[in-house]
């Protein structure tokens, strides 16, 4: 049996993720084209010059801002480290060791055992821990899952995972307006154009979802 070595297999993950995203990239492409089709009054490459920089945009304050969300988001507050000592001696155990800066420590009201990581580097990274992790996890089984989500921060893969939920977010928001635009078009203009329309439609209802069969890939992948 023959054995893979981790850093092929980092690497090769790495050139799939790339291969997936290029994917999303043609979804948004393809239904940005087909849009332009149907409203056939409007320039393909105004469309898409709009979309660029909506896109563009949007992306850049995802990225920057990616950990103040993810964090928002599930309602997390700053762990104190008087309150947590052990959480933060074990993550500080994980960062020496291996030489990443030290991550911010939040804490989520939660019984449930869970974890996650943010940010778009390991100098802008934050961890987050629910009260059920460190109530119920003993500190090894902590230690184990802390070193999980560290692991995330150290090869990236927040910062790519971030970039490829805003894109599927980012078809997902054009597919329902698109869809929702259909209701203001003339029966006129509909006539002209039935099967770029039909196959709009269709992109416009599929694509969320291939995109996001491609998203769970790429997160299997990660």
């Amino acid at each position: 049996m023959n054995r893979i070595d981790f850093r092929d297999q980092i690497s090769s993950n790495k050139w799939k993720s790339f291969f997936l995203m290029f994917v999303i990239f043609a979804f948004l492409v393809g239904l940005i084209y087909f849009i332009g089709g149907v409203w056939g009054g409007v320039d393909i490459f105004v469309i898409l010059a709009i979309s660029i920089v909506f896109s563009i945009s949007y992306l850049l304050i995802s990225y920057y801002n990616s950990d103040k969300i993810a964090v928002a988001s599930v309602g997390a507050k700053p762990a104190s480290r008087e309150k947590y000592k052990q959480y933060y001696s074990l993550v500080e155990g994980l960062t020496i060791a291996s030489g990443m800066p030290m991550p911010k420590l939040y804490i989520m009201e939660s019984g449930q055992i869970n974890a996650f990581a943010s940010g778009r580097n390991p100098n802008h990274a934050v961890v987050c821990v629910t009260e059920g992790a460190l109530q119920k996890l003993d500190k090894r089984e902590l230690e184990g899952v802390l070193a999980h989500e560290l692991g995330h921060i150290a090869t990236y893969d927040m910062r790519y995972m971030t970039l490829v939920a805003v894109m599927v977010g980012m078809i997902a928001i054009i597919s329902e307006i698109f869809l929702r635009s259909l209701w203001f078009k003339s029966s006129d203009d509909n006539k002209g154009s039935a099967v770029l329309i039909i196959v709009g439609v269709i992109m416009a209802i599929l694509a969320p979802i291939v995109v996001q069969l491609v998203q769970l890939a790429i997160s299997r992948k990660r």
